[in-house]
Formats: C-alpha cells, sequence, structure tokens
C-alpha cells in the first residue's frame, strides 16, 4: 500500500506493546491530547478527538482521565503551559523518524530524546532533514472481521478515499487527505462500520530494513513512544514478508 505507515501494522503483528493497562491508558491520552490540541475539545465537532475517546472507552479508561487529557490539549489545564515542537532524525538502516512533541520543558525533552536516540543506533537530525519524506494524510483502520469488501470500498470511494488496502492480515486501510477525514469518518460512521482513525503523517517513499537493523529499529521506535512528552512517531521503514513473519 502506498505511504501507509508500517509501524502500526508491526504493532498489530506484536500485538503484546499495550499489554499493561497503564501503558494502554498512556497511549489513549496521547492521542486524545494531540486531537484536542489539533482540533478543539468538542468531541461532536472534532472527529479525531470522536475516534480518539471512542477507542478510549473500548478499553475502560476512566472519564476523568480522558478529560484531563482533552484539557491538556486545550490548554485548559491551570498551573501548566504546553508547547508544540517536531523533532527529526534517523534510525538503524538510515531510516527517517519524525515525532510530534508536547512538552512544558523543552530543556528537559530535548536531551532526553537525543539520548535514546544515540544509545539505540540512531541520531537526533537538524530541522528539516526528513520531514520532506512524508505527507499529511487521514487514515482510517476497519477490521476485517464481519465486513463486506466490496461494500466498504464503493462507500470509502463515493466519500472521496485516495487509497484503499485490503493486503494487511487482519485489517482494511483507507487514505484520505486530511480535509475529507471529517466527511469520511461520519460517512463510514453512519455507513455501520467500525472505524479507527487519525490525521498524521505517511511516508513517501520507504526503506527496506533487514537483519540485526530491525530488532534495533523496533526497539528505538518502542521507547520513543513510550517517552512521556512525545505524542507521535512516524517513520518510513518497510520489511519484507520473511521479516514480518518472525514478529507473528
Amino acid at each position: 500500500m502506498s505511504g501507509h505507515s508500517k509501524w502500526n501494522t508491526i504493532k498489530r503483528k506484536k500485538g503484546a506493546l499495550d499489554a499493561k493497562r497503564g501503558a494502554i491508558f498512556t497511549r489513549h491520552s496521547k492521542e486524545i491530547t494531540l486531537s484536542a490540541r489539533t482540533g478543539g475539545g468538542d468531541i461532536e465537532m472534532n472527529p479525531s478527538l470522536r475516534l480518539a475517546v471512542k477507542k478510549a472507552k473500548a478499553d475502560n479508561m476512566p472519564a476523568a482521565n480522558i478529560e484531563r487529557a482533552i484539557k491538556k490539549g486545550t490548554g485548559d489545564l491551570p498551573g501548566v503551559k504546553y508547547e508544540d515542537y517536531v523533532y527529526e532524525g534517523y534510525g538503524p538502516g538510515g531510516v527517517a523518524i519524525m515525532m510530534e512533541i508536547m512538552t512544558d520543558n523543552k530543556n528537559r525533552t530535548v536531551p532526553d530524546i537525543r539520548h535514546i536516540m544515540s544509545k539505540n543506533g540512531g541520531n537526533l537530525g537538524e530541522s528539516g532533514c526528513v520531514n520532506w519524506m512524508f505527507e499529511k494524510k487521514g487514515t482510517f483502520t476497519i477490521s476485517k472481521n464481519g465486513v463486506d469488501e466490496d461494500s466498504l470500498l464503493e462507500t470509502s470511494l463515493d466519500l472521496g478515499a485516495e487509497d484503499f488496502n485490503s493486503d494487511a492480515d487482519d485489517a482494511f486501510v483507507i487514505e484520505t487527505s486530511p480535509d475529507d477525514f471529517g466527511n469520511m469518518s461520519q460517512g463510514l460512521e453512519d455507513a455501520g462500520f467500525d472505524v479507527e482513525g487519525e490525521v498524521g503523517l505517511v511516508p513517501i517513499n520507504s526503506v527496506k530494513v533487514s537483519g540485526g537493523d530491525v530488532g534495533q529499529l523496533l526497539n528505538l521506535l518502542e521507547l520513543l513512544e513510550d517517552h512521556e512528552d512525545i505524542q507521535k512517531v512516524y517513520s518510513n521503514f518497510d520489511l519484507d514478508e520473511e521479516e514480518l513473519e518472525k514478529l507473528a
């Protein structure tokens, strides 16, 4: 599939990244906060936030945690001021990495990220070093369980889908422009499909990773995602089927 991030596919295959409830809530909080930061705190008016909250509730995340994550994103938490940054760099095998940051202390965050990168086969680069390798897209993931592919394809195309992928083992993946994300989200939900989605960066081209670089790269991406100030991590790596099978 053109442009689809392999990282989400890998996480689904590995399956155990969010095994601990605390880790699940942390990841949901990040997604909710970022969605509220970029599109506002009104769930009805912000489709990205609506989908993020929907996923959090499905995992029984407490309402108080959800509300706090929204307020963090909208800047309504008293006494705390968060700033947004984007950091770029390279991982093992020359893979490009983009990180969306939200922090109340840049002087703490930058050394942390630099340390994680340097200790795990990567390096933090200058602004603009890899962002030209990515473009912003709306991406939806729909479980294949009980879903008619022809019906989903027809509906998504009518709603303005730019790409439709059925190659993944367990899910259909749909890409659209950021401007069409809201209409696509509402249209798919109205048609009865259970969707997950977000607006984020997808790679324009990919870098094949193999051998020892695979484990080191995946470990680096996990460490970056686990950092409390990093909201989203994007990468342009690709694996062949043999490497994917090793992760199953």
